[in-house]
């Protein structure tokens, strides 16, 4: 990997292969959580897809779940601001860890490691605050993959056999996030500016203090070509404890 301009394996936890077979041996029945974390448009969900692409080139079953999905229902809030701009601008911190259902989350995801289906809320995004309980069938497949900020938060991140972490340069975050915002969320651009500003100071806060309970620090601008050979030795170990 180091051989490439832009190597994908930043940082690796040196006592990740020891605790992860520990793991497997302890508990081979099991089912191996992986959660994923970073900053606002660091490339999570391309992350996310390609660990699930891979996972079924390898012929076993995963399942895919976000952390966005458990933000509490905030739409009484904003019928009383107005709208959910007035209400951030109240204060309201959307990614602060008291804004999501850290309980469920957690529940939700003990559940799933056990081997026990879940029905997880749906955060609508459409800027109603609207979440709908017991509203996506979320199987308790071989491998899972969680993405979302709120995965290496308090408590949640220790149900995770193991953790990513994406980070990727704000310069190229800030890009990606306003031609996203503009393109799929009709924002203008001066309203994806602002809520990038935000964005921006969240991650400080919030997400990046998460960076040293990873396993695996990757490079969110980096070409995903030899991503597959970590997820091809998990497969291999794992098979191995079954």
């Amino acid at each position: 990997d180091k051989r490439c301009p832009t190597p994908i394996f930043k940082e690796v936890s040196p006592t990740f292969i020891s605790r992860f077979t520990k793991r497997l041996i302890n508990n081979p029945s099991k089912r191996l959580l992986i959660g994923i974390t970073g900053e606002s448009a660091s490339g999570k969900s391309t992350i996310c897809r390609e660990i699930k692409n891979i996972i079924e080139q390898l012929s076993m079953p995963v399942s895919v779940l976000s952390t966005d999905n458990y933000f509490k229902d905030i739409s009484a809030l904003i019928k009383k601001y107005g709208s959910f701009d007035n209400l951030t601008d109240n204060g309201y911190d959307i990614d602060a860890p008291e804004s999501f259902q850290l309980e469920l989350l957690k529940t939700d995801l003990e559940a799933l490691s056990s081997g026990c289906d879940i029905k997880a809320p749906r955060y609508v995004p459409n800027g109603t605050g609207v979440s709908i309980p017991n509203s996506l069938d979320i199987s308790s497949d071989k491998i899972i993959v969680v993405e979302g900020i709120a995965t290496m938060y308090k408590d949640v991140k220790d149900v995770f056999d193991v953790k990513i972490y994406i980070e990727t340069e704000n310069n190229i975050r800030r890009e990606r996030f306003i031609k996203r915002a503009m393109a799929e969320r009709n924002q203008n651009e001066e309203n994806a500016i602002k809520q990038w500003e935000y964005l921006l100071h969240a991650g400080e806060k919030y997400v990046i203090p998460c960076r040293e309970n990873a396993d695996f620090v990757l490079n969110g601008h980096s070409d995903l070509q030899y991503f597959d050979k970590i997820l091809e030795y998990i497969h291999t170990i794992t098979n191995n404890f079954q």
